[in-house]
């Protein structure tokens, strides 16, 4: 049997464990993008520099290289393109490339859930600053504004005064692929904003890695997540509310296998909203802590099927402590020197991880893409965990010079 070829989008670290994984399945990797000194051409088989957003030129190259299956594992900008190519080509995906359209583009996909009756904020897409300046009354105020197709809440401003509208319109467009941005209602959240990892085998939702999230109030931008902790807290009432219409979802969009990142929170009006469901593993490590912290193997599963390998024992997960992911950031600019960790927390740290170099200039936390990395936690209560997250300034510092 010939050796099958996988084609990962994007070079980001985040795909490292995606590469260790196909290698001990003895699958050949192959990485596309257009920075040829990203992390992970360093360990793949083959690299091509092609932009991931170009979907013709990912393609002509995938038919030429005549590959087995595409992931754009992790990486949101090559989503599109990863659903365009597989469904050309005849290769495993999670969904159509109509349904991936749709879910990676905030205002359609807003739409979507309107038109399905879902529970959905006021919401409005547009690509025209002026347009939107003439529906300011149409919103219950104050209201978020974002781009369409960003991730790691780059570009994401709240605003309460209409007069600060465009202002918050120009940054979500300075970080828009396709220019075009989406205002909604801000949702008045009941506890923590939540997330999974999910897996779908044929259809039918069978994983859900839910966790809560956390924000530092303080930072430049107080909507990118600093900490994310498991298993959630939130009531086994909500999270069922989340599972069914996710999997009314799923049914509605004709999901196939494969997983799948979820935001969603509770609200003070009492109702449950889905807020992003995207084709792709998350950012910030989110499946690589879920293998510390339960027992199915996703990112396994995720490589086996974008192949065509059967994958086997997906269940809900069984944990086996209170885990979290700290985001290592700082909200001064400037040269980093290193971290100091007081050593009354080490005994709880997995992995330390640092994605800059001494000297590197680093700065204030604007997105996920301005972290200088993570720290992986286990304690065995969820009230260890909440101390050491509330309180991570006394026992974390970040040294710059």
């Amino acid at each position: 049997m010939a050796q099958k070829k996988l084609m990962l989008l994007g070079g980001l670290r985040y795909l490292l464990p995606v590469i260790d994984v196909a290698h001990r399945l003895g699958i050949y990797v192959i990485t596309v993008d257009y920075i040829p000194d990203n992390i992970a051409h360093q360990y793949s088989d083959e690299y091509h520099n092609v932009s991931i957003i170009d979907k013709e030129a990912v393609l002509g190259l995938a038919i030429d290289l005549q590959i087995d299956g595409i992931m754009s594992y992790a990486v949101d900008p090559g989503v599109v393109t990863a659903a365009y190519v597989a469904e050309k080509m005849g290769l495993p995906f999670q969904c159509s490339y109509e349904s991936a359209c749709i879910l990676q583009d905030k205002a359609r996909f807003r739409a979507f859930l309107t038109e399905h009756h879902f529970n959905v904020p006021v919401a409005k897409g547009y690509s025209n600053i002026d347009d939107a300046l003439q529906d300011v009354d149409m919103f219950n105020w104050p209201v978020i504004v974002k781009p369409v197709d960003s991730a790691g809440s780059k570009g994401v401003t709240k605003v309460e005064d209409k007069h600060c509208l465009r202002e918050a319109i120009e940054t979500a467009l300075s970080e828009s692929h396709c220019g075009s941005f989406i205002i909604e209602d801000f949702l008045d959240k009941e506890g923590f904003s939540a997330g999974s990892e999910s897996f779908a085998v044929e259809g039918k939702l069978l994983y859900n890695g839910f966790y809560d999230q956390y924000f530092d109030q303080d930072a430049v931008n107080p909507y990118t997540p600093s900490a994310e902790c498991w298993p959630s807290v939130m009531k086994q009432e909500y999270l069922a509310e989340v599972k069914s219409e996710l999997q009314r979802l799923f049914d509605l969009l004709g999901v196939r296998t494969g997983l799948f990142n979820i935001e969603f929170r509770h609200c003070k009006n009492g109702k449950t909203y889905l807020m992003e469901v995207s084709p792709r593993a998350g950012g910030n490590r989110l499946a690589e802590m879920l293998n510390y912290a339960a027992d199915v193997d996703i990112i396994e599963a995720e490589t086996r099927k974008a192949v065509g390998l059967e994958v086997n024992n997906i269940h809900e997960p069984e944990y086996r402590g209170h885990f979290a992911i700290l985001v290592i950031h700082n909200e001064k600019e400037g040269h980093f020197a290193g971290i100091q960790i007081d050593e009354s927390i080490k005994p709880y740290i997995l992995e330390t991880e640092i994605r800059v170099k001494k000297g590197d200039f680093i700065s204030s936390f604007t997105g996920a893409n301005a972290a200088i990395g993570t720290l992986f936690l286990r304690f065995e209560s969820r009230a260890e965990l909440e101390q050491a997250i509330d309180n991570n300034i006394k026992w974390l510092k970040v040294i710059t010079e």
